[in-house]
């Protein structure tokens, strides 16, 4: 299990970049947009940089619903690699079957 506190930071990023999603789509749009004069250009860019660090969705991590573990993480499932295998193997995952040999 993750450490609380990494869970809970990862939540307030995630909010934080829904919170800034629209601001931040219309300032790079606004300063990768060639037709505009590159004073309007130049705001633009100062103004994305005062935005919160933590409001890009890069600074998200994929963490595991199950235990917030941040490594081998499978997209579609949402869980991480070990979640998965624990599930499985307890026959709570259909279609999942654990092969052993």
């Amino acid at each position: 299990m993750a450490k609380k506190s990494s869970i809970e930071k990862n939540k307030r990023r995630i909010a934080l970049v829904k919170r800034y999603a629209i601001k931040r789509t219309e300032l790079l749009a606004a300063a990768n947009n060639e037709a505009l004069p590159i004073e309007e250009r130049f705001e633009a860019r100062l103004k994305l940089a005062a935005l919160p660090r933590n409001s890009a969705p890069t600074r998200v991590r994929n963490r595991c619903e199950v235990t917030g573990r941040p490594r081998a993480f499978y997209r579609q499932l949402r869980m991480s690699r070990i979640a998965l295998r624990e599930l499985g193997s307890q026959g709570l995952v259909p279609g999942l079957v654990k092969s052993s040999w």
